[in-house]
């Protein structure tokens, strides 16, 4: 089953990591405490305790702000880092790393990065961007807080939620990455053995932004490979795809009118994100995600 706490990912100092995933979660607990047995580094100087994760996180996290801040690192290093600290990993399905949607051109023959225009708000999540969507998702919210009494146990119903799916899942990422292994492979099994209906699978990189901003079911991110890796646009392995109803032939994914490559895509959608525009309001997503913006009632909010 997904997202039990099972598993440990350990991190050297010559910064490759090791991921192990357990049957049981107390056998994990006791790994934990042999490792922590075995590092005395882990000790407080003086004392027995141990140091607390959350002090280790936030001494981390506040080094980690200075440094971009002082533009020492990139927009990109540091959501990479980020989604580390937050528990997310390139080993783990269920909590892949994630990134913004950052532009939202994906029509234009030409793309200006000095334009303003082009880019998305990063101050809402993706269900909110579409004004008349954002209405749908709220009066749903509005709703269902209507009809839900906590005090009813069972009887309570359901709480109240904006959004019936996820800005981040393992599905969406086997969506993106559907033509690498192994991701290939994870996405036939998910499916029963064969490939879902061509006109479920990632075809084109307009029209999933377009589904983003429409579908209902659909308010899913990025993932960090639309910054960095050209190969996940290409159909290289010539996988049997399917054909659409419109009759067309799933292979490439079709990429954006100001996009001539995969390779030309990645490196324009990279400036992006380390652009003026994005530097000054890449803060406001990183609280939706990881920071005051998660829940609660700011969450509501946003």
């Amino acid at each position: 089953s997904l997202l039990r706490r099972v598993a440990l990912e350990l991190f050297l100092a010559s910064g490759r990591s090791h991921f192990l995933t357990f049957e049981a979660k107390e056998t994990r607990r006791r790994v934990h405490a042999r490792l922590l047995s075995l590092c005395p580094q882990l000790q407080r100087r003086g004392a027995t305790a141990r140091w607390e994760g959350r002090d280790l996180l936030e001494a981390r996290h506040a080094e980690l702000v200075d440094d971009w801040r002082s533009w020492r690192i990139s927009n990109f290093d540091y959501l990479m880092q980020l989604n580390t600290l937050a528990g997310r990993s390139y080993n783990d399905l269920t909590q892949y790393p994630v990134v913004p949607w950052v532009l939202q051109d994906y029509t234009s023959e030409t793309l200006d990065l000095a334009d303003p225009a082009v880019y998305r708000d990063l101050s809402k999540p993706v269900g909110a961007l579409e004004p008349e969507r954002a209405d749908k998702f709220a009066e749903r919210y509005r709703g269902l807080a209507q009809e839900y009494d906590p005090r009813a146990g069972e009887a309570a119903g359901l709480p109240p939620f904006h959004y019936g799916s996820h800005y981040s899942s393992a599905g969406a990422v086997l969506y993106y990455l559907l033509r690498l292994e192994p991701f290939t492979s994870e996405a036939i099994r998910l499916q029963g053995g064969r490939f879902d209906v061509a006109d479920r699978l990632f075809d084109s990189i307009p029209e999933t932004w377009r589904s983003c901003m429409s579908n209902m079911s659909d308010v899913k991110e990025l993932i960090p490979e639309f910054y960095t890796l050209p190969d996940f646009l290409r159909n290289d392995a010539q996988l049997p795809l399917g054909t659409m109803q419109a009759g067309n032939a799933l292979g490439d994914a079709h990429l954006p009118p100001w996009a001539a490559s995969a390779e030309g895509f990645v490196e324009l959608h990279r400036a992006a994100l380390e652009s003026e525009y994005v530097s000054e309001h890449l803060h406001l997503w990183i609280d939706l995600i990881f920071g005051c913006k998660q829940r609660g009632r700011a969450a509501a909010e946003a």
